[in-house]
């Protein structure tokens, strides 16, 4: 089974307060978790970076390798399929951390999606900055 990962990344500010949100769905819509978290102060793209990274390793814990990712992050997305260099000294361990995980699916993708089609992921990453008080 295929199942829809859908992940987020915010900061208030940027650099500023940061959060992760991420949604794992199966192929008929159903959500089998979600998960967010706060993550300090750090800039919009490391946060994107983090959840994918989050929802990747959420999805290997519960043995799922077949996996079609969404992200509203245009940049990340076109880093990630090769079609940008990855060029921030900062963000090139987060850039090797995911492609060590992709090794470990049997497959998968990764599509830029608009804002408003990624609305439960959005909504976890400012759940997390509220609650952590940002």
């Amino acid at each position: 089974m295929n199942y829809k990962l859908f992940t987020d990344g915010g900061s208030r500010g940027n650099p500023g307060h940061a959060a992760i949100g991420f949604v794992c769905q199966s192929s008929d819509g159903i959500t089998e978790f979600e998960g967010n978290r706060y993550i300090g102060t750090n800039t919009n793209n490391y946060a994107e970076y983090m959840a994918i990274i989050a929802g990747l390793q959420a999805c290997l814990l519960k043995d799922i390798k077949n996996v079609e990712c969404f992200l509203d992050s245009e940049l990340v997305v076109k880093q990630l399929k090769g079609e940008y260099k990855q060029k921030n000294e900062s963000l090139k361990p987060l850039f090797d951390k995911v492609k060590e995980l992709v090794k470990k699916f049997s497959s998968i993708t990764f599509t830029h999606v608009p804002r408003n089609q990624n609305k439960r992921a959005d909504v976890l990453v400012n759940e997390a900055l509220d609650e952590a008080g940002y």
